[in-house]
């Protein structure tokens, strides 16, 4: 296994957030709309998740193609530092979450949705 500088894995994930976060202008809705109106968070596994399930085809179509896209920048940041998905997904969502504004939804240790404060 190739070992990597912790600090350089989590500069290289600070990147990725910042890049999948704005991954989404292409759809009517914003991730930040999203997020703002209580439809979506950051989920403890460093994707999206609904917080109510009965929301419109475009909401859902915007965790999909975000959530498509993390997935994607994962396995390559994994694969590029010899490291299992699942660690790159943990540092991207406590990355998420330092990102997260005040009063947008995040999961806590049980996986249940608060809103930050």
């Amino acid at each position: 296994m190739k070992l990597l500088n912790i600090p350089t894995l989590r500069n290289i994930l600070a990147a990725a957030v910042i890049l999948l976060l704005g991954m989404h202008s292409a759809l009517a809705i914003t991730l930040e709309e999203a997020k703002s109106d209580g439809l979506v968070g950051e989920q403890r596994d460093g994707y999206l998740g609904l917080i109510e399930t009965d929301v419109s085809d475009e909401v859902r179509a915007l965790v999909n193609d975000i959530n498509q896209q993390r997935r994607e920048r994962y396995q390559q940041i994994a694969r590029d530092n010899d490291v299992p998905v699942s660690t790159v997904a943990q540092l991207a969502y406590a990355r998420a979450v330092e990102a997260t504004r005040s009063g947008h939804y995040v999961q806590d240790q049980d996986g249940r949705w608060v809103r930050k404060p």
